[in-house]
Order: structure tokens, then C-alpha cells, then sequence
């Protein structure tokens, strides 16, 4: 029986003397700063005729 009224009274103890936590606002912007590369790679596959009509006019591009 005394060991069960010991701890509850070191329950009761360690509640009271839980700490407080305050969360506010930053007086500056958060900055996140995201260095990103971005690759692309473009296949380009033509039809025969396509082809044949790039050839025949090279200054069309």
C-alpha cells in the first residue's frame, strides 16, 4: 500500500513541474532557397516524306 500512495505522489509531482512551450512568429520572412536543374532531352523522329521535304529545303528551319 505505501509504495502504490509513493507513486502516485511522484506522479503528481513530475506533472505539476511539466515546463510550457510558446511558439511565435519569426520578426523575418522564411527564405527556402531551391536549386533546381531541370534537363530535358527531345528525341525527334520523322516519317520518310518529312525527311525528304527538310532536305529539299534546308532553310526551312
Amino acid at each position: 500500500m505505501k509504495r502504490w500512495y509513493v507513486g502516485m505522489m511522484m506522479a503528481g509531482l513530475g506533472t505539476g513541474l511539466g515546463g510550457c512551450v510558446n511558439v511565435t512568429a519569426p520578426d523575418k520572412p522564411i527564405v527556402i532557397n531551391l536549386n533546381i536543374n531541370v534537363t530535358a532531352q527531345v528525341v525527334l523522329k520523322l516519317d520518310g516524306e518529312a525527311k525528304k521535304v527538310i532536305e529539299q529545303n534546308p532553310g526551312i528551319f
